[in-house]
């Protein structure tokens, strides 16, 4: 895994090892960041379950202002500081080993771009959106959440539930899907 594009390009990123986290394939981050690259300039960027940190170090690179990065794991924040020190980010980082609920409540700034990609089979993305949009602080008026997941159906489903979201896009990328969603207008 590596940066693509930006300051940053040819990067090799750390990963962890095992089955726990599923790094995004470079071929669906950069078809990913095709699709969202007028919205990376200058931006504020949430890479919830952040993992590698991949996608947040990939906007910071491509010109995006600050990133914050949430994962509860511990073996997760050790592989992205190792990949934050190698990018040379570390003074357009905010880096939060915590519960994304924990993390969504100390957020301050509003951000353009969320990542959300918790494990697969959970509910805990469309709570996270849940709290994201409803609780109307974190998520800039014309900012987007990119959902990662293997289940669009489920997801969409719940997602149905969530007042004031609007889904814009959904990519496939064989087992993988990206669901684009923002805030509807009212």
């Amino acid at each position: 895994m590596r940066i693509i594009s930006g300051t940053a390009r040819g990067t090799k990123l750390y990963t962890l090892e095992g089955t726990n986290t599923r790094p995004t394939l470079d071929r669906i981050k950069e078809s990913l960041f095709s699709i969202i690259q007028n919205k990376i300039k200058n931006a504020f960027v949430l890479d919830l379950f952040s993992g590698s940190g991949a996608l947040a170090l990939e906007s910071l690179s491509r010109g995006a202002r600050k990133a914050i990065l949430c994962d509860n794991s511990k073996e997760s924040i050790e592989i992205i500081k190792k990949n934050i020190t190698k990018t040379h980010f570390e003074d357009r980082i905010q880096l939060f080993c915590s519960d994304y609920k924990e993390c969504l409540n100390k957020i301050k700034e509003k951000m353009n771009l969320i990542f959300i990609d918790p494990p697969y089979q959970s509910n805990l993305a469309v709570e996270a959106v849940d709290i994201i949009i409803n609780k109307n602080i974190i998520l800039e008026k014309d900012g987007l959440i990119i959902l990662e997941t293997d289940d669009e159906k489920r997801e969409i489903q719940q997602l149905e539930k969530v007042k004031n979201i609007k889904i814009c896009d959904l990519r496939t990328y064989g087992r993988v899907k990206l669901i684009f969603i923002s805030e509807e207008e009212g």
